[in-house]
C-alpha cells in the first residue's frame, strides 16, 4: 500500500498491486485494473519512486526472516 494525495488534498492509500497505468496529462491520473480512475497531486515518478520502496521493504522484511530462521 502506498500514500498518496487526492488533487482536493485528501490523503489515499492505494493498493499498489492493483494500478494498470499511470498518465500524466499533465495530472497525474492513475487508472486501476478495476476501471477506477484517481487523480493525484504527486508526479508519475514520485508515485513508480512510493511503489518500488514498498515493494523493497516487503522484500527487505522477507529476506531478514528467511535469516533468521536458518
Amino acid at each position: 500500500m502506498i500514500r498518496l494525495t487526492r488533487l482536493s488534498h485528501t490523503p489515499v492509500i492505494l493498493n499498489s498491486d492493483l494500478i494498470e497505468y499511470i498518465e500524466s496529462t499533465p495530472d497525474t491520473v492513475i487508472t486501476m485494473t478495476t476501471g477506477q480512475k484517481l487523480m493525484v497531486s504527486e508526479t508519475a515518478d514520485e508515485v513508480v519512486h512510493r511503489i518500488i520502496d514498498f515493494k523493497r521493504g516487503i522484500l527487505a522484511g522477507a529476506i531478514v526472516r528467511e535469516r533468521e530462521t536458518e
